[in-house]
């Protein structure tokens, strides 16, 4: 099989489909598209504040996998796709395909006012380096969490590492001897965070909070930020440092495109990662819009699992077999908390929580090693 494929976007769908591609098509002719040859390991950045990740714990460069797996890399930001969808657009050039994936992942809502006020965590290294910094700088004060929605497509948000900062800053605090000093608030239009992880998982967090003295606003939706000032519907928080998760949409360049979108902006795929009325073309990760579940997570687990069933059901259409695998919906998280984890996990039969063990977080970090093994 002499197929070229693309796949677009160097996070953990895309080059998850790439070592899928190349594991059942030894003979395909590969290209990753995308604006550095790096992996940024985006759930170490919850380590960053306190010391235990460094930027080059997490951003791992990609060019040793890339000549191992004999994939040619386009480095460049995609800008559109043909109307058929066999030529990718990008400022670096056009790059014909037979096949394409689509893994460029989501992007922040950015549209509360004074959203500039707020550090945005999961936005990268530069973030946690922020946070870190800004904790250094600061001798005490209210620290504010929180997380938002898309309001047209509501599944898609990421609020788990908003109580993964939380916990872990508390923690850090507290072994800097300093917690004292430090009011900590989190808050949330929802009057059960983290709903979609199960009741079980919200009653957990939500006791740890009350434990460790972590206030709760709960049930209001965030108006605006301030420079010094968190304003709820209902409620002002003064606030020191603010660390907030907007809700997710698709990216700008899919406008672009002839894609399918769902109405929070994401690519449509099906429950194959086709994207409906586009052959050879299909979709894996954060930047789309899938069946399933309104437990469907947006993490990295899922785009994994979506990946591979991308790249094996584009490789059956291309030698025209049948291409009805479908992926599983499963979410599996450790919420860390810098030196505990609780383990959740949800799967169409049911859910899982466990209250936050040591070896969860030891669990978590060595996943990491395993992980990024692949790609050093």
């Amino acid at each position: 099989m002499g197929e070229r494929i693309t796949v677009v976007g160097a996070g953990f769908a895309g080059l998850t489909a790439l070592r899928t591609l190349r594991k059942h098509a030894p003979d395909a002719s590969l290209t990753l598209a995308a604006p550095r040859a790096e992996l940024h390991y985006l759930p170490g950045t919850i380590w960053i504040p306190s010391g235990l990740r460094s930027r080059a714990d997490l951003v791992v460069p990609l060019d040793d996998f890339l000549r191992r797996e004999r994939i040619s890399f386009h480095r460049a930001r995609a800008t559109g796709l043909s109307a058929d969808g066999r030529v990718l657009h990008t400022d670096a050039g056009d790059v014909a395909n037979d096949g394409l994936i689509i893994a460029t992942g989501a992007r922040f809502l950015r549209k509360l006012p004074g959203i500039e006020h707020a550090i945005i965590p999961c936005e990268g290294v530069d973030a946690g380096e922020a946070i870190r910094d800004r904790l250094i700088a600061l001798d005490g004060g209210t620290l504010c969490f929180g997380f938002g929605s898309n309001p047209n497509e509501p599944i898609a948000m990421r609020g788990g590492p908003m109580f993964e900062f939380t916990f872990g800053i508390d923690t850090l605090l507290r072994r800097q001897r300093r917690r004292d000093r430090f009011r900590l608030v989190f808050f949330s239009p929802s009057e059960k965070p983290g709903q979609r992880m199960g009741d079980k998982a919200v009653g957990l967090i939500l006791r740890e909070m009350r434990k460790r003295g972590i206030d709760t606003v709960l049930g209001e939706k965030p108006q605006r930020f301030e420079a010094d000032a968190v304003q709820l519907e209902r409620t002002r928080i003064a606030s020191a440092m603010t660390l907030f998760m907007p809700g997710l949409t698709g990216q700008a360049w899919l406008d672009e495109t002839p894609l399918p979108r769902s109405p929070g902006g994401f690519v449509q795929g099906d429950a194959q990662c086709r994207v409906p009325g586009l052959e050879h073309i299909f979709v894996a990760g954060d930047g789309g819009s899938f069946p399933g579940p309104d437990w469907l997570p947006k993490q990295a687990h899922q785009a994994d699992l979506q990946a591979e069933v991308a790249a094996r059901n584009l490789l059956r259409t291309l030698r025209g077999e049948p291409a009805e695998e479908a992926f599983t919906a499963e979410l599996v998280c450790i919420v860390d908390t810098l030196d505990r984890g609780l383990l959740v996990t949800r799967k169409t039969g049911g859910s899982r929580a466990l209250p936050p063990l040591r070896a969860m977080h030891w669990a978590k970090s060595a996943f990491e090693k395993r992980y990024l093994r692949r790609y050093r």
